[in-house]
């Protein structure tokens, strides 16, 4: 299995032949990948997760092409019919020939005063686990967590308790979109340390960079 962090936090996951794209928002470099993705999964309606423009012009352009989402997107997307699945926490489906398993329900508290959006986790192939904005912990091994990194709801004691719970065997931070360079320095810092707590791989990959993973 190839992971490709694609920008901020979409990942393109390979196995074989079949490739899905998660969360291929504003602020990814996805195009390319759009353009030959057997399926997509979206996390939540938020536009760094979902570019409703570029997915939809995907979708126009490749009758085959289907997505797994959220209720919210999912009703964003409703007039393209049985192409758009809605998913939600507890859910197991195959999706282009990959075992996903759904976890999560809400997205992370951005305000006091508004409820949250829904926000669906997938664990692919029981390997790698895309959270989306939510600290979700499955109740299942995570051997590789695409861990987000910074976000306006997101704190650095969050990483820590969340890897803690989640225990990894290695973690790749995404959601780092709205970082400058010295903030990427100090979640790298962040990263580290949390990684050697617990004796485990955490590190940040640059947009266009892949790794093989050794699955089971």
């Amino acid at each position: 299995m190839r992971l490709t962090k694609l920008g901020h936090a979409c990942v393109q996951i390979t196995r074989d032949d079949r490739t899905i794209l998660i969360d291929p928002g504003t602020f990814s470099e996805a195009s390319g990948a759009l353009a030959t993705a057997d399926a997509v999964l979206i996390t939540h309606e938020h536009f760094d997760h979902f570019d409703a423009d570029a997915l939809r012009a995907a979708m126009a352009a490749r009758p085959a092409l289907e997505v797994w989402t959220s209720r919210a997107v999912a009703g964003n997307l409703a007039d393209l019919g049985g192409r758009v699945h809605q998913v939600g926490h507890g859910d197991a489906v195959t999706i282009a020939g990959f075992d996903v398993h759904v976890y999560g329900e809400d997205h992370e508290l951005m305000h006091p005063d508004l409820p949250p959006v829904p926000n669906v986790g997938f664990l692919v192939d029981g390997e790698v686990f895309h959270p989306g904005d939510t600290l979700t912990v499955p109740s299942e091994p995570v051997p590789t967590l695409c861990l987000p990194g910074n976000a306006p709801w997101m704190r650095a004691l969050d990483l820590y308790t969340y890897t803690r719970e989640v225990r990894p065997e290695r973690a790749f931070a995404i959601h780092d979109g709205l970082l400058n360079d010295i903030g990427l320095s100090v979640m790298e810092r962040v990263l580290t340390s949390a990684g050697e707590e617990l004796g485990r791989e955490f590190r940040r990959l640059t947009p266009g960079t892949s790794v093989e993973l050794a699955t089971k």
